[in-house]
């Protein structure tokens, strides 16, 4: 069975408290905890700052449209650094409180994928780093190594399992020539398939563990995925189109995990039951045919995309709505 074939959070959380937070997810999360990121606190929390506190000898900066690379550590680096801190310092205290040091318990970290990264963050020119292919590698391997130091840190200091999950929002569009440059004459060409599959694998050969690519685009390219080394997919099932759920059935036939986003990330007007949330996950793979045992073995569930526009007390019902699903699949897969 996958360690992603659990409930989790997607990364994002609504608030600026990172130990209230911390606490939701430790109390909630009992098979896949993870460790939040709050962009409501502003500038450095949001998931492109966090990477000014993963890259290594790559610093970032403000300008208005994002941000840009920058020399040094200047001052957005540093509270970028500071705020990452602050978020691994409470899931620390949160998961001491709850006597899980050297617990079976598997903790995942995020952080954004290198083309979602390079599509983001501008070179000092101000174009996206994407159209500079000596940039993106410099970006992806700075990238990895930082992921890696960071899951190996949180590993050390919780004694427990951490995985982690490249958040590639931008990974389609960048495929398909669909990023817009910084004026109607710089036009960013599309990027290669095969190259983008390599710089992923790079980050997931560097990180070590299993790692989870996440994305709530559409169009996601499964034929390449299905190539990749990544050992599970996650998408919001809102997006999957029936060339999707082909992707997605090759995915999981390959021995690999496909993790639903089936629960709202907003509050709904009629919030779901959890045998409703559970129905909406076996839906895909009855679809697909798979055996009920599917759900259990390669399946996991998590709110539809982050939670960050939630109200606190729907983040805290949709991961439970989640794990108890999750846990109803692990009990009676059958059932569904």
């Amino acid at each position: 069975m996958s360690v992603f074939a659990a409930a989790t959070g997607i990364g994002s959380w609504p608030g600026s408290s990172p130990r209230e937070a911390a606490e939701v997810v430790v109390g909630e999360l009992h098979t896949l905890t993870h460790l939040v990121e709050l962009p409501a606190r502003g500038v450095g929390a949001d998931m492109i700052g966090r990477a000014g506190a993963l890259l290594i000898d790559i610093g970032i900066d403000t300008v208005p449209r994002g941000y840009r690379i920058a020399a040094g550590r200047g001052a957005v680096t540093r509270r970028s650094i500071s705020l990452l801190g602050e978020d691994v310092d409470a899931l620390e205290e949160a998961w001491e409180r709850a006597g899980l040091r050297g617990s079976t318990r598997t903790v995942k970290v995020q952080a954004p994928g290198p083309i979602t990264l390079a599509a983001q963050l501008e070179l000092p020119g101000g174009h996206r780093a994407i159209t500079d292919a000596g940039a993106v590698r410099d970006l992806a391997t700075s990238l990895a190594e930082g992921v890696a130091a960071h899951r190996a840190e949180l590993a050390r200091r919780l004694e427990t399992t951490v995985v982690v999950q490249f958040d590639e929002p931008l990974l389609p569009a960048a495929l398909a020539g669909r990023l817009t440059g910084v004026t109607a004459f710089s036009p960013v060409h599309p990027v290669d398939e095969a190259v983008a599959t390599s710089l992923i694998d790079e980050c997931v050969a560097t990180v070590g563990g299993e790692v989870v690519l996440h994305s709530c685009a559409s169009d996601l390219p499964w034929k390449a995925l299905q190539r990749s080394a990544l050992h599970a997919i996650s998408v919001d099932v809102s997006t999957l189109t029936v060339a999707d759920l082909d992707g997605v059935g090759e995915f999981v036939e390959s021995a690999r995990t496909v993790v639903l986003g089936v629960v709202p990330s907003t509050p709904p007007a009629a919030p779901p039951s959890v045998k409703e949330v559970a129905k909406a996950a076996a839906a895909v793979t009855d679809r697909l045919g798979f055996s009920g045992e599917v759900l259990s073995d390669r399946i996991g569930i998590t709110p539809a995309c982050g939670l960050a526009g939630a109200t606190p007390e729907w983040a805290r019902a949709a991961i439970e709505l989640a794990q108890k699903a999750a846990d109803a699949f692990a009990e009676d897969p059958s059932a569904f």
